[in-house]
């Protein structure tokens, strides 16, 4: 035996309340992932807005069993000082160098090839950080 469902069923039982509820979930659920991307974009445009300095290295070498050269690209506020730390590693992942590189230039954007001594070969050489000596 099979039920023929038309509109009657509907007249007869009322609208069934789960569909109504999942469409208010979806709305909710819309609303406030909107609301975290919101969030999300404002957090990150306070962070790197606020820094004064940010970094990269361009490229690496290592020149010696003792030695890396490193390229290193700052972006700074015109008059912000600050310091920017570079480190290398070695093929067994354990830190062989770093070094402390002062960022005093007047321009907006500083590259500076520096030498980082090494306790062994380096497989690569990093950026740990950049961070303002102004007092911002």
């Amino acid at each position: 035996m099979t039920a023929v469902r038309d509109g009657a069923d509907e007249k007869r039982y009322g609208r069934s309340a789960g569909r109504s509820e999942d469409r208010g979930l979806k709305i909710v659920g819309g609303v406030l992932g909107v609301a975290m991307l919101g969030v999300v974009a404002w957090c990150g445009v306070a962070y790197i807005g606020g820094q004064k300095l940010s970094g990269r290295v361009i490229t690496w070498e290592a020149v010696s069993d003792s030695a890396v050269k490193v390229h290193l690209e700052v972006v700074k506020d015109r008059d912000a000082k600050g310091v920017c730390t570079l480190r290398s590693v070695s093929a067994d992942k354990a830190e062989v160098g770093r070094k402390d590189v002062t960022i005093d230039g007047h321009g907006e954007q500083i590259d500076t090839v520096v030498t980082v001594r090494t306790t062994d070969r380096a497989t690569t050489a990093e950026l740990v950080g950049c961070s303002s000596s102004d007092g911002h």
